[in-house]
């Protein structure tokens, strides 16, 4: 995978128990690592739940193959932005075994 066609850099994060300063346990979010990613948006869905329309919004974003080393769906991914994608799976390139595509939806 080029460098060229990588042009955000991303954090990806794991999820982590911790206690808040009550001492009630709360979950938080630590950095695994950054990685510069390609991120697509594929068109929007509208789904209605509860008799309310909900929009989700997904997302595949490309990273390197050795930056995927452990990457899971209990993962997410931070942008620069402040936008956070819920990682649902990863799929590996199984030809030239280059990059991973993380298949995420954006957390609302």
């Amino acid at each position: 995978m080029r460098a060229g066609l990588r042009s955000e850099l991303v954090e990806i994060q794991r999820p982590a128990a911790g206690k808040d300063a009550a001492g009630q346990e709360t979950i938080g979010w630590v950095k695994v690592t950054d990685v510069w990613a390609s991120i697509m948006h594929r068109s929007g869905l509208e789904t209605i739940r509860a008799d309310a329309q909900t929009s989700i919004v997904q997302a595949s974003i490309r990273i390197p193959a050795p930056a995927a080393v452990g990457v899971t769906a209990a993962m997410r991914v931070l942008c620069a932005d402040g936008t956070a994608y819920n990682i649902k799976a990863a799929m590996p390139d199984r030809v030239k075994r280059e990059y991973v595509d993380l298949v995420c939806e954006v957390v609302r």
